[in-house]
């Protein structure tokens, strides 16, 4: 893995975690996320990319 493809996915999980952190509680509800959730789901979207 080249240098830029893992800073995309650091990227990618910094930015994923800090806007699910945003989010109130209700809200990651409704998304069917909980807080301790929220650095999985961040892991598994930049390992998407």
């Amino acid at each position: 893995m080249d240098i830029r493809k893992s800073f995309k996915r650091w990227s990618a999980y910094q930015q994923t975690v800090r806007e699910l952190n945003a989010l109130g509680n209700r809200e990651l509800s409704d998304l069917g996320i909980s807080r301790s959730d929220i650095q999985r789901v961040a892991r598994e979207h930049a390992s998407a990319l």
